[in-house]
């Protein structure tokens, strides 16, 4: 380290605790200190010097750190594109790197924005300490440095109340104002004080070439990819984050600089009501502390003359939500003056509020975690039924301005009247969709889900759904998300293509911005983009590009917005930003949540998270209607392609030479297998290379395609390879059947080839290709009518994404006679989704690390959860066990104290507080087995390996058809009848079944496989009638032969039965069969009704009934018998329910 000069023990300074990390950041944190007195910007720039150097010394300890010569915006969106800072840490590194910007370029920096930088940067510093060094680190409060000569009002006044908080703690901290005397006595003299500080700032300046050396040991140090390394502080820097204090002042620091940002003049200290502050035409205001009858209001922003908002600030730690209460409280009591021009209406149901918009913030970026303690929340008064909710940044003056231009209630009663007269027809169903969405917006929903089949016109109806809420001036301007570039030219052709009224494109009414245009236009209605370019614009914007403000969009919607079946897929390049699954979903998350806008979701296929962001459909049209309706072809049963290799598997026996693909050196290299090697067909294209097989599938499907048909034909495969090598032996197999054929008649459209989006148009608008074969690019959201043949030679896991695959050759065409379409399925795909027996992975993410997993050993608390995580461990490791290199291995061994195998057996046998215990008292051995670069490369086998067609058949196959999958569910019951309390219950008592009893039984039924989806599922499938009978219709129709039927026709048929026989055969009275109706709806959502539902506070029944007790004096002392006899009734005949 070089001559090192010791701190002098009597030198105070809020920075000591980075002496533990690196003496050289302290220094610069020390120096900082000093020159505020008399050089600010010097300061700044040293604050700035200090936070760059934290930044870097925090990304070599989480893998993530370059070089020194790294902008510190780019660090920051790497922190952030890896979720490596909590966002309010962040925005304090942000704040410093910004003032540090500003002094730097423009040589500004006075004392009050250097004193507000000193306490982010100590905060910052404190954060860091806590998070990697001690978490019960206890900072004290803010040691003020000395005042300049020349302090302003604000400047002395902000001094002394740090000063009295350090008097305040020291005071609780039993020190006499003696000891604090004394302190400052031994202070060194100003000689020695002069030189201590040139000997520091010399040393600071000769180390500071030093800290890339040290960086880089460090990054080293923590080997390991960034994800792993992050996840083994993330816990510690949330949970340092949380401890976070800021002060009033430095709250209103950050507010002041968003208001900034969003273009408001602000500057709380300054631009106040007592200073002579006042609103000026042309102008826009944050002036602070205006008077109103109730108290000054921290802030009102004003457009010109117009006061448009009151704000309310609050300290960073106190709940942000709530007081809106105090923000409309200044509302009411704000008053006109010639200074001012009030609006000419008041707002509220009873016209007390005079100012429109209210806002409240503590400085806090918006947290979903903590959405009432974070953000800036917002409420429009003008409507007395709009809610808060919470923002991620502030409305620019235009955008208050055209929000308040904007009239809801007035848009809504013209599209009520608005007819659906355009320039195309739109089918009942897609009309019945847009009215649902506009009902939904009217009602105040923000977020709506619209679930209709593939091929089913979503596009269209979109088109005119967006058409009606601008023409309506309902929005201002609307953003079109899509996840693939394709997809966004799609739409935009749709848009300038589409007739809309007097032969006019929607383009031609309505600006619009195309994927390649980042930035909207004053007049732009609806902009294109794709997600992961508005991620980027978003969350990682710099200060050339500052990000978009939350008021740029009114509503957003979300084409194809599933995106449930991320893993498997081969990601492109852009999608690569993403790190798994969970990012993509919380980045996505995140861009939805920025805008201030309505979000409407359009999806064939709604998966689980899409519901958590979007709710529940609020329309939905499925494949089936639209199959009956006619307005989609079905297809036929799936041809089973049955090769000897497919069904056999391939095998190398013991001793035989095996060939191994190196992707590394792009070479085949031979070794001779000590073990017998099994590849069964799962695999096929992904870990063995078989010409073999592909030349047997490829020679079937030639004899079944016509390549020069206008027919076209959809093949999905693994990998690019893959679809290089099916290209090759499918044009081949044509020629072996046709004599020749077209080179073009079969190609390749994925992601690498050359120009993918003019093949994409070239397959949909010309005759060749006639065979597409692809990968995932054409995997959604692509409409070619002509396909009539898929071909799956790839396995895929996710339900949705089959569906979607489905869903590429469900369109109409009857130019060229299409009825139905074909699907050639030569790897099992249908036996993978659909058999019950197929073994699912414990470990489902394989993005979970080790070091998670461990984590969660040790801190998860029920026994569920945490025999959960043990076989999680266990499942990871047999499988990881296979590929850990020598040291990974010997580190293994040392840390656990005995081999992968024998410590596996060791979890089997321990009881689950055991294995809590020893991951608390042993940590580390999940970053051990996190490492990557050790073991070898997972193999690639190359198999020449003859094969044949041994057949094709329709069916669902051997393992997997619905009729056995039932028919071990009946087993299963019959087997199980007398030995599941639950299921005994169901089957002769239904009346006394209750909700614990029922749940119970459908987590144990799920368990073995047998979930209420599955069961509807096969039922379909077998009988073709999609029927939902509840768990409890399914398991009586298996035991006792119970008629199948819909749930909600039981629970009607039951409640016809009860209204006609009442069981004291005393008439009901009006107010009964009212509450008899609630509790057939209740049962229809909730399967049953009985004591303790009436009691659940969530439901009808308690909020508006009063609960069991009021409610059985209603029913005369018998609900209870009324319940049970409900329940009897859901399960007689039908003939014996309409008995008079």
């Amino acid at each position: 380290m070089g001559d090192e000069q010791p701190v002098a023990a009597s030198v105070q300074s809020n920075f000591l605790m980075l002496e533990e990390h690196d003496k050289q950041l302290m220094r610069l944190g020390m120096l900082a200190e000093r020159y505020f007195v008399d050089d600010p910007n010097t300061c700044l720039l040293k604050l700035r010097q200090l936070t760059e150097g934290l930044a870097q010394l925090l990304a070599s300890k989480v893998g993530l750190f370059v070089s020194v010569e790294e902008k510190q915006v780019d660090l920051l969106n790497r922190f952030q594109k890896f979720d490596v800072l909590p966002r309010e840490v962040a925005s304090l590194f942000h704040s410093v790197r910004k003032a540090g910007n500003d002094a730097n370029h423009a040589l500004s920096g006075d004392h009050r924005t250097a004193l507000a930088m000193l306490r982010f940067s100590w905060q910052l510093c404190v954060w860091f300490h806590r998070s990697f060094a001690d978490d019960t680190f206890r900072s004290g409060p803010f040691l003020p440095p000395r005042p300049p000569v020349d302090e302003s009002e604000e400047l002395r006044q902000e001094l002394e109340q740090l000063r009295d908080e350090l008097r305040e703690h020291q005071a609780s901290q039993c020190e006499t104002s003696n000891a604090l005397d004394q302190a400052i006595a031994q202070t060194l003299s100003l000689e020695q004080e002069r030189k201590f500080w040139e000997d520091f700032a010399a040393q600071a300046e000769r180390e500071r070439f030093k800290l890339e050396e040290r960086l880089s040991a460090l990054q080293a140090a923590h080997q390991g990819t960034p994800a792993q390394s992050i996840a083994k502080f993330a816990f510690a820097m949330q949970t340092a984050a949380s401890t976070l204090q800021l002060s009033e002042a430095d709250t209103r620091k950050i507010i002041d600089q968003q208001l900034q940002q969003a273009g408001w003049q602000a500057d709380s200290r300054r631009m106040t009501y007592a200073n002579g502050e006042r609103p000026k035409r042309g102008e826009a205001k944050a002036i602070a502390e205006w008077p109103t009858e109730s108290g000054p209001a921290d802030y009102v922003l004003f457009v010109g003359l117009r006061p448009m908002a009151v704000v309310e600030a609050k300290r960073r730690n106190l709940d942000v939500s709530s007081a809106l209460q105090q923000a409309k409280r200044y509302s009411r009591g704000f008053q006109g003056s010639a200074e001012t021009e009030l609006h000419e209406e008041n707002w509220g149901l009873k016209g007390e509020f005079r100012v429109p918009f209210v806002f409240s913030a503590n400085g806090r970026p918006f947290l979903r975690q903590l959405a009432t303690r974070s953000g800036i929340w917002f409420c429009d008064l003008r409507n007395a039924h709009k809610l808060g909710h919470a923002l991620d940044g502030w409305y620019t003056p235009v955008g208050l301005n055209e929000l308040f231009k904007r009239d809801e209630s007035l848009a809504h009663q013209v599209l009520r009247s608005e007819p659906f007269n355009y320039g195309f027809p739109l089918r009942p169903y897609q009309q019945a969709a847009i009215q649902a969405v506009e009902n939904a917006i009217s009602q105040g929903q923000r977020e709506v889900l619209l679930a209709m089949a593939t091929g089913t016109g979503k596009t269209k109806t979109c088109i005119a759904l967006i058409y009606r809420l601008l023409k309506a001036k309902r929005f201002r301007r609307v953003l079109f998300l899509v996840d693939r570039s394709a997809l966004g030219e799609q739409a935009a052709n749709a848009f300038k293509d589409t007739r809309m009224e007097s032969l006019q494109a929607f383009a031609d009414v309505f600006g619009i911005k195309e994927l390649e245009q980042q930035q909207p236009d004053a007049d732009t209605a609806v902009h294109i983009a794709t997600v992961q370019g508005m991620a980027l614009r978003v969350l990682f914007s710099s200060d050339g590009a500052p990000p978009p403000t939350v008021d740029q969009y009114d509503c957003i919607v979300v084409d194809e917005c599933h995106r449930g079946y991320l893993l498997d897929r081969e990601l492109s390049e852009t999608e690569l930003g993403f790190r798994n699954y969970e990012d993509y979903i919380s980045k996505y998350r995140r861009v939805l949540d920025y805008f201030d806008a309505v979000k409407i979701g359009l999806t064939a296929t709604p998966a689980l998270h899409t519901t958590q962001i979007f709710g529940a459909p609020i329309y939905n049209y499925s494949y089936r209607e639209a199959v009956i309706d006619g307005y989609l072809v079905d297809h036929e049963p799936p041809l089973q392609i049955r090769t000897k290799l497919s069904t056999t598997g391939i095998v190398w026996r013991a001793g035989e030479k095996v060939a191994v693909y190196d992707a590394r050196s792009n070479q085949i290299e031979l070794f001779t297998t000590p073990d017998q090697i099994r590849i069964e067909i799962e695999k096929f294209n992904r870990k063995v290379i078989t010409e073999p097989f592909n030349r047997a599938v490829c020679n079937f499907l030639a004899s079944e395609l016509d390549p020069y048909s206008r027919q076209k034909t959809l093949i999905f495969c693994a990998n690019d390879p893959h679809a290089d090598l099916v290209v090759d032996l499918l044009k081949r197999a044509f020629v072996r059947c046709y004599g020749s054929v077209e080179d073009d008649a079969v190609l390749k459209i994925t992601g690498a080839a050359d120009k993918p989006l003019q093949l994409i148009r070239r397959f949909k608008n010309e005759r060749t290709p006639n065979v597409a074969v692809t990968v995932d690019l054409l995997t959604t959201g692509i409409d070619v009518p002509e396909i009539c043949n898929l071909v799956f030679l790839r396995r895929v896991n996710s339900r949705i994404l089959f569906d979607q695959m489905l869903g590429r050759a469900t369109r109409l065409c009857p130019e060229i006679g299409k009825e139905t379409f074909r699907v050639f399925d030569a790897v099992r795909i249908y036996e993978a989704l659909q058999n019950f027996t197929a073994m699912r992975p414990v470990v489902v993410d394989p993005s979970i690390s080790f070091s998670q997993l461990s984590r969660e050993l040790g801190e998860v608390s029920g026994d569920d959860e945490r025999e959960l995580v043990r076989d999680q461990f266990i499942a990871k490791l047999q499988r990881k066990k296979r590929h850990l290199g020598q040291a990974q291995a010997r580190d293994f061994e040392t840390r656990a104290g005995m081999a992968p195998d024998a410590f596996i057996q060791q979890l089997r046998a321990m009881s689950l507080p055991a294995i809590a215990d020893w991951f608390t008292r042993n940590p580390g051995l999940g970053e051990i087995l996190d490492r990557r670069g050790e073991g070898p490369q997972e193999p690639i086998y190359v198999s020449t390996h003859e094969d044949e067609l041994l057949g094709a058949d329709h069916g669902y196959g051997q393992a997997a058809r619905p009729e056995d999958y039932l028919k071990a569910f009946a087993d299963f019951i019959a087997s199980h009848s007398n030995t599941i309390p639950a299921l005994v219950t169901v089957l002769t008592r239904p009346r006394e079944l209750t909700r614990k009893q029922l749940r119970e039984l459908a987590l144990e039924l799920d368990r073995q496989g047998y979930s209420e989806a599955s069961l509807s599922t096969a039922w379909r499938d077998l009988t073709n009638q999609d029927i939902a009978a509840r768990i409890v219709g399914y398991i009586r129709q298996a035991a006792i032969g119970d008629a199948l039927l819909p749930y909600a026709e039981r629970v009607d048929r039951a409640l016809n039965h009860l209204l006609m026989h009442p069981p004291a055969g005393t008439p009901w009275t009006t107010p009964q069969r009212d509450w008899l109706k609630r509790i057939a709806a209740q049962t229809k959502a909730n399967v049953l009704v009985d004591r303790e539902a009436i009691d659940d506070p969530d439901l009808i029944f308690r909020r508006e009934g009063g609960g069991f007790n009021r409610l059985d004096k209603l029913f005369n002392g018998q609900l209870q018998p009324v319940l049970e006899a409900f329940n009897d009734a859901l399960w007689i005949s039908p003939s014996e329910s309409a008995q008079p």
